[in-house]
Order: structure tokens, then sequence, then C-alpha cells
């Protein structure tokens, strides 16, 4: 079998050339660009504990949603119980309630300008008196009538 010749053309500045060269003689490459493919990076995992914890998030979540709103504030209000103490001494009686309140007017009458932040009170019924402690530092002495 013949080798079968093309032609093809070369330029260069000076002239133009016809130059014949047979086909086996030509090796050309051939570049074949593949289309661009993305690659998809696996999805990151949700840690097993992060998807739990939110699951039961969510389910607490439609618990208190579906229930009525009054037992949700019932459940979360807790009553505290009233309490009264009263100290009994020769047949008289004095609540503690007004045994400070009476301390803090009296801490006040004696031309205290100081914030109470904190009182303490200490009762001696056979003395007829109660001692205090403002602010841990003002000391004074208010009588009690028992």
């Amino acid at each position: 079998m013949a080798a079968k010749k093309t032609t093809t053309k070369k330029s260069t500045k000076a002239a133009k050339e016809e130059v014949v060269v047979p086909v086996a003689e030509v090796k050309e490459e051939v570049k074949v660009e593949a289309p661009a493919v993305e690659e998809k990076k696996p999805a990151a995992k949700k840690s097993t504990k992060t998807t739990k914890a939110a699951k039961a998030v969510k389910e607490e979540v439609k618990e208190v949603a579906a229930a009525p709103v009054a037992e949700v504030v019932k459940e979360e209000v807790k009553a505290e119980a009233k309490t009264e103490v009263f100290v009994e001494f020769n047949g008289v009686q004095e609540s503690i309630d007004e045994v400070i309140e009476n301390v803090k007017k009296t801490f006040a009458a004696e031309g205290n300008t100081d914030e109470i932040k904190s009182v303490k009170v200490y009762l001696k019924p056979q003395d007829s008196a109660a001692y205090y402690v403002v602010n841990d530092t003002i000391e004074g002495k208010m009588d009690v009538y028992f």
C-alpha cells in the first residue's frame, strides 16, 4: 500500500511555500479535553449525640406546646407557704414581722441614712428588748413590751 500524502501550508515571513508530508510521518498530538466534572464532597456526618439531643429538645417543645398553658404555669409556680412567727412572754404575744418593721423604723428615727441591706434581730424578753445589727456594722437596742 502506498503512503498517502497530505499537503499542509507552512507560512514563513519571507514567502509562502507548500510542503508535502506523508501521513505516516505526521505525528500530531491530539488533546481532548474532558468536560469539567464537579467533585462532590461527602456530606459531613452529624454527631449522633447532637442529633439525639436536638430530637429530644424538639420533642420537649412539642409536648409543652401541646399542653394547655394553665397546666404548664401550675407546674412551674409553686406557692410558698405563708409563715408567721410570734414570741410569747408573760402572757404577751409579739409578731416577729412587727418587731422587724419597728427595728427598721427605730434605725431611721435615730438619724441613720444608710440603706438597709441586712437586719439581724436578737430578742431578749426578760429585758423587754430587741437588740439589732444593721448591715453587719451598726448596732442598736429597741424596747419591746412583753
